[in-house]
Order: C-alpha cells, then sequence, then structure tokens
C-alpha cells in the first residue's frame, strides 16, 4: 500500500523489494571485498529507518545517498590499494616540496612540515586540530541547510562533491604518494599494508586526553593517497557554493576555516604543500567538470530534474 505522499517516491511492493535488494547487496559484497564491520549495518540501518520513517526523511536520505556513494567508494578503495598498480612516490615528492618551498634553518633546508614541527604549540595543536575536525561536519552540514533551502543548489552541491572526489581518486591509484609523517616514522623504505598514523594530531588527542583523531585515521583506506590533499578540496567547495548563494558573512566563516584546513594538513604532517595545491586544484577541476557536465549535456540535466522531483 502506497504512503500519503504526493511527492517523490512513494511506499510500494517494488520500492521495498528494491531497497531490501539493494541493502543485502551492499552487505554482501561488502564483505566479500573488505569483510564485514559494524559501521555497513549501521549505514544500512539508518538509510532503511529514514527511508521509511516519514516522506520528509526519505527526500532526505535520498538526497543524501550522493555522500553514502561516495562513503562507499572510499571505503572499497581498501579491496584495491593503489600502491598494487603504481610505484609509490616516497622521496621523489619530498625533494620535490623541500626544493619549491624548503625553508633554510641554520644552513640545513627543511620542508614545512620538519619546519614547523620545530615550533609546535600546545595552542596551535588545539586550533589545529579545531580545523580539521571541520573537514567532513562542515560540507555536511552545508549540505542539509541547502537541503532546505533550495534542493536545487543541494544537488549541484553533493553532485560537485562527489565528482571532485572521483578526480582525486584517479590522481591517487595515477600517483600513489607518501604523506611527510610517514618519512618521519619510516624513511624513504616502501613498507605496503602501513597502518594510518594521526601524526601531529596525536598532539590534541593527548592534550584532550581523548582518541578522537586515532579512531578516525584507524579506518584511513589508504595511508599512500596523500596527493592530492582531499581535505583541502572540501572546503574550497563549500565556499564556492557559499558565494554562489550569497551566504555573506558565512562565507567569511567559510574562508577561515578553509585556510585553517590548509594550515593544519602542513602543521600536522598529513600533507605536503604540494598536495594541498594540488586539492585545490583537483577542487576547481570537479566544480569546473560538474558545471561543464550540467550546461553541455542534455541528459545530465534531465536526470538532475528527476532526481530533483524525487527529493523535492
Amino acid at each position: 500500500m502506497a504512503d500519503s505522499g504526493t511527492d517523490g517516491i512513494r511506499i510500494n511492493t517494488k520500492t521495498v523489494s528494491v531497497v531490501t535488494a539493494i541493502s543485502i547487496a551492499y552487505l554482501l559484497l561488502s564483505y566479500f571485498l573488505v569483510g564485514f564491520k559494524s559501521d555497513q549495518l549501521v549505514l544500512v540501518g539508518i538509510f532503511t529507518a529514514m527511508f521509511y520513517a516519514s516522506v520528509v526523511t526519505r527526500k532526505f536520505i535520498l538526497g543524501f545517498t550522493v555522500f553514502v556513494v561516495y562513503w562507499i567508494i572510499f571505503d572499497y578503495m581498501k579491496a584495491f590499494p593503489n600502491y598494487a598498480y603504481n610505484t609509490v612516490s616516497i622521496g621523489d615528492l619530498y625533494h620535490a616540496e623541500k626544493s619549491l618551498f624548503g625553508i633554510n634553518v641554520q644552513g640545513k633546508l627543511l620542508t614545512p612540515n620538519e619546519y614547523l614541527l620545530l615550533h609546535k604549540a600546545t595552542g596551535i595543536d588545539i586550533l589545529a586540530g579545531l580545523f580539521y575536525l571541520c573537514w567532513i561536519p562542515v560540507p555536511l552540514g552545508f549540505a542539509a541547510y541547502m537541503f532546505f533551502k533550495n534542493k536545487n543548489q543541494f544537488l549541484g552541491f553533493a553532485l560537485t562533491f562527489l565528482v571532485v572526489n572521483l578526480v582525486g581518486f584517479v590522481v591517487y591509484y595515477a600517483y600513489p604518494a607518501a604523506p611527510p609523517w610517514y618519512i618521519q616514522f619510516h624513511g624513504f623504505h616502501f613498507i605496503p599494508l602501513t597502518q594510518g598514523n594521526t601524526a601531529g594530531l596525536a598532539r590534541f588527542d593527548k592534550y584532550f586526553n581523548i582518541t578522537l583523531f586515532k579512531s578516525i585515521y584507524e579506518k584511513g583506506s589508504n595511508v599512500f593517497a596523500a596527493m592530492p590533499s582531499l581535505h583541502s578540496s572540501y572546503p574550497v567547495i563549500v565556499l564556492y557554493y557559499g558565494i554562489k548563494n550569497r551566504l555573506g558573512l558565512v562565507n567569511v566563516i567559510f574562508a577561515i576555516v578553509t585556510v585553517g584546513i590548509w594550515f593544519t594538513a602542513v602543521y600536522a604532517s598529513h600533507h605536503y604543500v604540494l598536495d594541498v595545491i594540488a586539492g585545490i586544484l583537483t577542487a576547481i577541476t570537479g566544480i569546473t567538470l560538474y558545471n561543464l557536465l550540467v550546461t553541455r549535456w542534455q541528459f545530465v540535466k534531465s536526470l538532475l530534474l528527476r532526481y530533483e522531483r524525487a527529493i523535492r
């Protein structure tokens, strides 16, 4: 029996069958690719609950399916480590960073990461940690705001976010790269299956006696994916759509968060300046690609209109 909603996807035998089949297929594929994890059940549970709870929650979760797809692709990258397809850049990227952005300290050339490591301070550690915590909540919070304010702009933001990530993933496989902390802990020797490391963010955890960043980086798909820094890409997308939607002073906050995340990426030894620049360029590339797809491909416009009607 269909629900009483007048818009979007209604609940009937067909939709129940489709949602159930997709959920089971996801769990089975996940089991064979990356093994069973409780996160998978949580994801299916949240999606199912919101899909059936009400018309509003159903439209909301359908809209956010774009972000769910991103999370699933990112998780599945564990099954296909990029270092199995191309040689990991460790020393080359390090020396390029030093050549371009090296800082001379008493006759010794240091990368910005090494220089900032020598000048770390508790106050900066705390501020840097707070900035880095924004890399997912800010995009998701902005997406939620846009969902209720402007469905068309919400879809633009969500799909741009996905396109930017896909561009970044392509670079990950074309150019596997070790982060700065890898050299600090392991030198220039390639060690497959290296576990994620909180690096400079460990100081934030230690100060507050928590394991927040440790728990985040333990779930990382691949430590050899430093180039580009997608952490640096996400706030650029938010700022772009914030400016596009004329959010005024809110954009000042977005700009501060953006610069803060860029700084922290280098300060905490998770990325080189080159990675951050690549992340910014990846965001610009993804935004440009999405805009070209929407303006020049009629079938893309048609798909977006159908998607928008489903969540309106």
